[in-house]
């Protein structure tokens, strides 16, 4: 995006303060860039209409051949290009960065010029940047026109008291002459009129700048709406990503319930029905023996139990269902390592799906304080913003936790983006940590 007035300069005065910026504008870095920007329009444009009107119109009047169809593929394939040059050039003049629409699909497993040219042809994303080529003209004529006016007449005036002196003398002093005949008229020539000109100048050229700036943010909507991916497509992009976490989370909590199963609660009771079948066997020989094993059976059962409400509660704890978010996580904080003060401010429960969504959000950040941060105290607050549920775990830990580095919270944070939540990680060195989770209301 393009940055502020005052970004690319920093002017002061001689005591080093800094300059108001409606005095520093004129003199700034972007200024000069978005200026030329406009100078660079009018060309750009006057090329792209005549190409893009030309071009269109030669297609559309050969369409009674077959020459017409390529003819107007390639034109929008010119126009993108074109598009292309146009991002550059807004890129590096007003610091304004858009992304290129996505690549033509050829749908099918068949390729080929017909493939290419129907897929062309059907693009929204062409058409819109030839709609660009063609509406650009008469603005780069405005903005060219009214920057030009501007800039010379201010700094022309401004400078006026340097330069008077070129015109003919009149009344024995050399001035502009305003009106009136060979021997009559109005000449700017006295001192007092020479301030009031510089005066006027000055004015326009503090008034150029943000005049200039008003004109470059339209084309920055242009070239945001005309040469950017379309809305549309952003989204189905964003829904696709989305779409594709959620199915990798899905499947990684599937091979996580499968491994706890495996190596946990089945591999107990495999050997709990071998201890149960040598019990048997001992139980006329040695009751004794074989009670002692009934015994130790009975002890592997309730582990075995404890191990299985564990991997439920993993999937979706009954207490969540139950009684809601503020028991589910007064239950949490219990088993945390970490002395855990919660406090839930919200008058109803969240949808079922984001509601399990921040049990488990709360779960992961809570595990984390119990094996990294070396905390004392801790503390998990959830409230509701409008439509937005926001949770937020806190504690006097070392700190340094990082969503950055690939670690747990880029993963979590992959999941919250996957449902339009967000995570937001606050970690200096040194502590304390506080990370903020936002989901919505409804899923």
């Amino acid at each position: 995006m393009a940055t502020a007035y005052g970004s690319d300069s920093h002017s002061a005065d001689p005591h080093g303060h800094r300059l108001p910026a409606g005095l520093r504008a004129p003199f700034e870095a972007r200024t000069w860039r978005e200026l030329g920007y406009l100078f660079l329009n009018l060309p750009v444009a006057l090329a792209s209409f005549t190409y893009a009107v030309t071009m269109i119109s030669l297609g559309v009047g050969l369409l009674i051949t077959f020459l017409g169809v390529p003819l107007l593929a390639m034109t929008l394939a010119g126009v993108r290009a074109l598009g292309a040059v146009e991002r550059a050039r807004a890129r590096v003049l007003l610091r304004h960065d858009v992304a290129a629409p996505a690549p033509v699909r050829i749908k099918g497993e068949k390729g080929g010029p017909l493939a290419w040219m129907g897929a062309m042809l059907k693009s929204g994303d062409s058409w819109r940047q030839m709609l660009y080529a063609v509406l650009l003209l008469p603005w780069a004529l405005f903005s060219f026109v009214t920057a030009v006016v501007v800039t010379v007449t201010g700094w022309g005036l401004l400078t006026y008291p340097l330069w008077h002196w070129v015109f003919p003398r009149y009344s024995d002093e050399p001035g502009l002459k305003l009106w009136g005949g060979e021997n009559s008229g109005s000449y700017l020539n006295t001192p007092f009129e020479l301030v009031l000109t510089c005066a006027f100048g000055a004015t326009v050229v503090l008034i150029g700048p943000w005049l200039i700036r008003g004109m470059t943010y339209v084309d920055r909507l242009m070239i945001s709406g005309l040469l950017g991916p379309s809305q549309l497509a952003s989204r189905v992009t964003e829904l696709e990503t989305d779409r594709g976490v959620v199915v990798d989370t899905a499947a990684a909590d599937l091979r996580r319930i499968e491994r706890d199963l495996h190596d946990g609660a089945q591999a107990r009771l495999v050997a709990l029905a071998m201890d149960l079948g040598l019990a048997k066997e001992k139980l006329t020989e040695d009751p004794e023996a074989a009670a002692k094993m009934v015994d130790e059976a009975h002890g592997e059962v309730k582990i075995a139990l404890q191990e299985l409400r564990d991997l439920a509660r993993g999937i979706h704890p009954a207490i969540l269902t139950d009684r809601g978010l503020g028991p589910a996580l007064s239950a949490l904080a219990a088993r945390c390592t970490v002395p855990v003060k919660v406090l839930v401010d919200v008058d109803h429960r969240p949808a079922p799906a984001i509601e399990g969504i921040a049990y488990f959000t709360v779960s992961e950040l809570l595990q984390n304080v119990s094996k990294h941060s070396q905390a004392r105290n801790a503390s998990v607050d959830v409230w509701r913003v409008e439509n937005r549920l926001m949770l937020q775990v806190s504690d006097d830990g070392k700190g340094g936790a990082d969503a950055s580095t690939g670690s747990g919270l880029a993963g979590l944070a992959e999941r919250l983006d996957a449902v339009d939540g967000l995570l937001v990680v606050h970690s200096p060195v040194g502590g304390p940590t506080s990370i903020t989770a936002e989901l919505p209301w409804r899923g």
